[in-house]
């Protein structure tokens, strides 16, 4: 599969998630097969851009490539202005989110809330388009609600206006995460452009991953919250798609060095005192499931220290279990 120039390794993609696809996440990603992943939205207010959460944000310093970055706005020029500016410091491909449900972002007129206006969804991906030489793409939702769903329209205009990829989450905004994804809405998408499209909701085996690409015609697949503490799904979907063949669980003595790499790189990342915290949701997704993982998650959130951190998850892993089990239904995306 391709986006513009760039040749993706599979069609089984890792979803931009605020709070959660960082740099490391998406070199773990990546690592347990990815073929491709965009990173965590960021904001397209220049007034933002030294602020050191979107800088972080905006780090691709040693990521494979392609790089994707994913915007976040209502204004057109300000869009695209910020597109120009992150291709100029690397990004390969701009992603516009028009489908973040969170309220904070809806109260300003950006994500999911753009779906309300066609004619503005149309001026701001004409500018982006315009603005930059890299593939654009776009991740949206099937409509504002339930009683006001619009994605086929939208997906013309974002054809019309050069977009080149289209990322469907099978929901309304007003649906959240709650209930199930309309498959029958991304098939119409798909029906409806020439573009590739790309199926995205409630994705959380290799037997849904395929499932989802018959009923929907999509042309791959993006997994969000079932990656999370599952980064090795994405090797299990892209081995089931291509042979049908059902890997078992992963070891934990295989999982366990990249583990500990994936903290290493997010202590780094974040630095020693701020890397602590925000690992602790990783871990947790990791952990909790194993054979005394809800008591050691309470040890665990006591933890302050980097080293103590990583060496006590390495020594549950080594007590706890040979292979991580099949998931429960994911968390919530952190917003």
């Amino acid at each position: 599969m391709r986006i513009g120039s760039h040749e993706l390794n599979n069609r089984v993609f890792a979803a931009p998630m605020a709070g959660v696809t960082d740099r490391p996440f998406r070199r773990l990603c990546r690592r347990f097969g990815a073929g491709y992943a965009v990173a965590e939205m960021a904001a397209s207010n220049p007034r933002l851009w030294a602020a050191e959460k979107t800088m972080r944000r905006l780090n691709h310093d040693g990521e494979p490539g392609p790089v994707a970055v994913q915007l976040a706005g209502a204004d057109p020029q300000m869009l695209a202005e910020a597109a120009r500016y992150n291709v100029e410091r690397g990004a390969q491909i701009i992603d516009i989110n028009m489908g973040c449900p969170a309220k904070k972002v809806c109260a300003v007129a950006s994500g999911s809330a753009l779906l309300r206006d066609e004619a503005l969804v149309g001026r701001i991906l004409h500018a982006v388009v315009a603005a930059v030489d890299v593939p654009v793409t776009l991740k949206f939702r099937t409509g504002w609600s339930p009683e006001n769903r619009n994605a086929t329209r939208i997906a013309r205009i974002a054809e019309d206006a050069g977009v080149r990829m289209l990322t469907l989450h099978g929901r309304t905004r007003a649906c959240g995460f709650g209930g199930r994804a309309e498959y029958g809405t991304i098939a119409e998408v798909k029906r409806a452009v020439s573009i590739p499209v790309v199926a995205n909701g409630d994705i959380d085996t290799p037997a849904k991953a395929r499932e989802v690409l018959a009923a929907t015609g999509a042309d791959a697949v993006m997994i969000g919250r079932a990656a999370q503490g599952r980064p090795w799904i994405f090797r299990e979907i892209e081995r089931y798609l291509a042979t049908g063949e059902v890997l078992p669980p992963p070891a934990v003595d295989e999982v366990r060095p990249a583990l500990q790499e994936h903290l290493q790189e997010h202590y780094a990342f974040y630095g020693r005192e701020h890397g602590v915290r925000t690992a602790r949701k990783h871990i947790i997704w990791y952990t909790r499931r194993l054979a005394g993982g809800e008591a050691f998650c309470e040890r665990m959130n006591r933890i302050e220290q980097p080293d103590a951190q990583a060496a006590a998850v390495d020594e549950f892993l080594q007590e706890h279990g040979r292979r991580f089990g099949a998931l429960r239904e994911a968390d919530p995306p952190m917003q």
